[in-house]
């Protein structure tokens, strides 16, 4: 059997493709969700304490709340898997008004942990808890309402397969405006939906929302190997209507995170707006990066004399892979 120069090529693409996603594969998306605390004062003394910690593919993540010693914590309900969190709930008859709480297993993990203190009277405190300073002092100064920002750009950057649309519109559209107009519809579409979303306008289930995701990088992979000339009408004319239908989707994703943790009753507009604001900043980072390392890549190619389609075919090869198995993962769960 005799191979010509056109196989070699397309079996380097594909054997590139595979050691590039085979590693991507394990990945679901949204892997990096916060933890959840909630310490509410109770009237008569004492606190109930509400524990979400995050559970993927079924297996809860290895962190844990640890109060002071002198704590004694009673179970107020039986433990239950919601969604994708363990909820605990528990009341201790301690003062934690100044307690010093550690998140054991945080340091090793790559979550953060949204901790919310209500008093009995006054306004709440929200702190986020991250893993290079896992401990935390009640009453000392909080992050209130910031920490949804810090959220909203570790989802988008930490979320493999936003992150995969996202460089696959950067890959696809070649033209700076057309570029800026889709990404722009991207992130009108799912700003949109995760408003709508959170305020209980517009509800779906999050399973079957993350296998179209899923999906949609899919076909976004599917166009990107095609030439030119064979993509669809729609993608090749109106690359901005294709991403602001899918970023409709995509914001439905992003509400999943919020719905989780929650969001402040007295500060719901705020802390919407400033997890919006840090999905845009961890998409701005992201297209910024990828922008600069194509430019670096045509500077580069241009001096060898190299392909740079080959590297567009092995993306669109890797995002391809790893989207199907996220596809088909997604909806067996369905089942």
């Amino acid at each position: 059997m005799r191979f010509g120069v056109t196989d070699l090529l397309i079996n380097a693409k594909i054997l590139a493709a595979l050691i590039f996603c085979a590693p991507l594969t394990g990945l679901m998306a949204d892997e990096v969700r916060p933890a959840y605390l909630e310490l509410t004062a109770a009237e008569q003394g004492g606190y109930h304490v509400l524990w979400k910690q995050p559970v993927v593919e079924n297996k809860r993540l290895p962190i844990d709340p640890t109060f002071p010693v002198d704590c004694d914590l009673r179970e107020e309900a039986t433990p239950e898997i919601t969604g994708s969190a363990l909820i605990k709930r528990w009341f201790t008859e301690c003062d934690l008004s100044t307690a010093r709480i550690e998140i054991t297993g945080l340091r090793t993990s790559i979550t953060d942990v949204m901790v919310r203190h209500i008093p009995v009277d006054g306004e709440f405190e929200n702190y986020i808890v991250l893993p290079a300073e896992p401990v935390l002092t009640l009453g000392s100064e909080g992050a209130d309402s910031i920490g949804y920002l810090m959220i909203g750009v570790e989802h988008l950057v930490g979320g493999i397969d936003h992150v995969l649309f996202v460089i696959g519109l950067v890959l696809f559209i070649s033209s700076p405006w057309m570029l800026l107009k889709t990404i722009t519809a991207f992130t009108i579409a799912h700003s949109i939906t995760l408003a709508l979303s959170i305020l209980n306008i517009v509800s779906l289930a999050q399973a079957p929302v993350e296998a179209v995701i899923a999906l949609s990088i899919v076909f976004l992979a599917r166009e990107l190997a095609q030439p030119e000339e064979r993509r669809s009408r729609l993608t090749r004319s109106n690359p901005w209507l294709m991403a602001f239908v899918f970023g409709l989707l995509h914001g439905l994703g992003f509400a999943g995170v919020l719905r989780e943790i929650g969001l402040p009753e007295d500060a719901l507009f705020t802390s919407l707006l400033l997890f919006n604001l840090g999905i845009e900043l961890g998409q701005l980072f992201v297209v910024l990066v990828l922008v600069s390392a194509l430019w670096l890549w045509r500077k580069i190619s241009g001096r060898l004399s190299l392909q740079p389609q080959l590297m567009y075919l092995i993306a669109a090869y890797a995002m391809g892979s790893v989207a199907t198995y996220w596809t088909i993962d997604r909806t067996l769960v369905l089942f």
